[in-house]
């Protein structure tokens, strides 16, 4: 990347950085783990973790930035 350019969230944003089978078993991993820990895990408190965003901006492309976006997918666990 050239040193000029400004750096964002959105810069090199693509899917499948994180191919599916990783993505798959990272999120049910992050669900057994929330639900054997009380919403908790070696990450931090789910409430204010930022995993599942991660995950989702490097599998699906897509960048949650919105409290409701990010709250939406962390229901679904």
């Amino acid at each position: 990347m050239e040193k000029n350019k400004k750096v964002t969230c959105k810069t090199g944003l693509k899917k499948n950085i994180l191919k599916k089978d990783v993505f798959d078993r990272e999120m049910a991993l992050c669900k057994k783990l929330a639900q054997e820990n009380g919403n908790k895990c070696g990450w931090g408190v789910c409430a204010k973790c930022g995993v599942l965003p991660l995950l989702y901006k490097l599998h699906k492309g897509i960048l949650l930035e919105k409290p409701e976006e990010i709250k939406e997918i962390k229901s679904a666990l």
